[in-house]
């Protein structure tokens, strides 16, 4: 943390979290700081797997798809001062104004990934799942990498609905879309 000497009881926002520079990644969430850890090989394996299906399916289609480390800013103020820059496992945008400044995704994504390892389950499974729900992510799923079953969330009326898949994920908000995690296992104990 060469310039970043974070307290617990200080407020950080997204121009503090532009003036680190070293190469460890963080979240901020809501002005709180998060220290990433790399993730391990499985997580890669599926990170990989589900980034280049939702790749394949998006070519030649407006929406697009962005794998981590890449910054979302859920509640984007113009002076930078927001308190929440997340970076997803996976995110799809379909609203090209929400990338025009070349950054990051300023406001929800349509459909956020998180893969649990066991540094982030608490993180990914409440504090982000609140986050995501309050700034209007359509669709959460979130992964459990030692048993490949995807809980799928889908906001409906302000909260989220949720289904667990063990093989065939329908994406909502890619309609046409459907993941096999079979084939995902299968590729990641080969």
């Amino acid at each position: 943390m060469s310039n970043l000497a974070y307290k617990l009881d200080e407020t950080y926002t997204y121009a503090d979290y532009l003036s680190w520079d070293d190469d460890t990644r963080y979240e901020i969430i809501d002005g709180i700081v998060y220290a990433m850890s790399a993730p391990t090989v499985r997580h890669q394996g599926i990170s990989g797997e589900l980034y280049g299906a939702f790749w394949e399916f998006l070519r030649g289609k407006p929406c697009r798809v962005f794998a981590a480390p890449f910054d979302v800013r859920l509640f984007p103020e113009e002076d930078e001062s927001d308190t929440t820059v997340v970076q997803p496992d996976i995110l799809v945008v379909c609203d090209p104004l929400k990338l025009a400044n070349g950054k990051a995704c300023k406001g929800a994504p349509d459909l956020v990934v998180e893969i649990l390892s066991d540094s982030t389950r608490i993180l990914d499974l409440k504090v982000k799942a609140e986050k995501y729900r309050e700034a209007g992510v359509k669709e959460y799923w979130i992964v459990n990498s030692d048993t490949l079953e995807l809980m799928v969330n889908l906001l409906e009326d302000g909260r989220y609905a949720s289904t667990v898949y063990r093989d065939r994920v329908p994406c909502n908000v890619l309609t046409g879309l459907i993941i096999d995690l079979n084939t995902i296992k299968e590729r990641l104990s080969s």
